[in-house]
């Protein structure tokens, strides 16, 4: 299965908040022997949330949405879920009891109400009303729980909350995936040549190597290397060795001036 991850509020896209997702999520995945695939940045704007969204539900693919699921107005996440999934929205009774707890928690220390018809309970209520048929995803910070609806999770914003629910989610329901993204990269560097010239022998190694994926960095300006193309293959087992044997004949054919070699692996330590 592969991993996609969406990120939804205006306050990444403006600037006002530096987006902390990304790069633990990728960290997360790759301590596990897995991978992100995909990710997509969204603003506060329900047509672009529910056609992402509509997109995940098809994809067969795990994604975990972080953002827009609380209950002021511009949280949109929970509506646009089911609006994607054409489902109606129904208070969850699960999520009911969470918050509930929560709000008989911020009574006591607060000395707030906890009458369970006050208007500021039933706003907290709507924290948790989600497309039918969904199941909680556990919140160990404050109670307040996101939701699942197949392979598709949805967390708050907040990475205190959002990074251990994903590790969980991770550890328990993904357990059996660990390892399955691992995948070795051979490379070298390449001077004085062009990507141009290096693609006709890129297009064969992948056409003669099911599974092998070539890929190509160009730099400029390295401060050792100068102008250069660092040039490998990822995958796993024989088969990459092999293609980066091709990959090497290639080369030597073509006449390049190569570099050091590199070897590289995303299995968890």
């Amino acid at each position: 299965m592969n991993f996609g991850l969406i990120i939804v509020g205006d306050e990444i896209l403006s600037g006002k908040r530096q987006d902390k997702h990304l790069a633990k999520v990728i960290e997360l995945l790759s301590a596990r022997g897995l991978a992100l695939a995909w990710s997509h940045y969204v603003g506060d704007d329900p047509r672009r949330i529910t056609e992402i969204l509509r997109t995940a539900f098809a994809s067969g693919d795990v994604v975990f949405s972080c953002g827009g699921i609380g209950a002021t107005p511009d949280d949109h996440t929970r509506q646009c879920a089911a609006a994607a999934l054409g489902r109606p929205l129904a208070l969850h009774p699960e999520a009911r009891e969470l918050i509930m707890e929560r709000v008989r928690q911020l009574a006591a220390e607060k000395g707030w109400t906890d009458d369970p018809d006050h208007p500021d309970t039933l706003h907290r209520l709507n924290m948790g009303v989600f497309p039918e048929g969904a199941t909680i995803i556990p919140n160990p910070y404050n109670r307040i729980p996101g939701f699942s609806v197949g392979d598709v999770h949805f967390v708050p914003g907040f990475p205190v909350m959002a990074h251990p629910m994903i590790e969980a989610l991770l550890d328990t329901r993904y357990a059996h995936l660990h390892g399955a993204g691992v995948q070795q990269e051979r490379s070298l560097i390449v001077y004085g040549a062009m990507e141009a010239s290096l693609t006709p022998l890129m297009i064969d190694i992948e056409a003669a190597f099911e599974g092998i994926k070539v890929f190509s960095l160009p730099s400029v300006d390295h401060p050792v290397h100068g102008r250069h193309i660092e040039l490998g293959v990822k995958g796993r087992g024989e088969r990459l060795d092999a293609a980066y044997a091709a990959l090497l004949d290639g080369l030597a054919r073509f006449g390049a001036r190569t570099g050091p070699e590199m070897v590289r692996s995303n299995a968890p330590e």
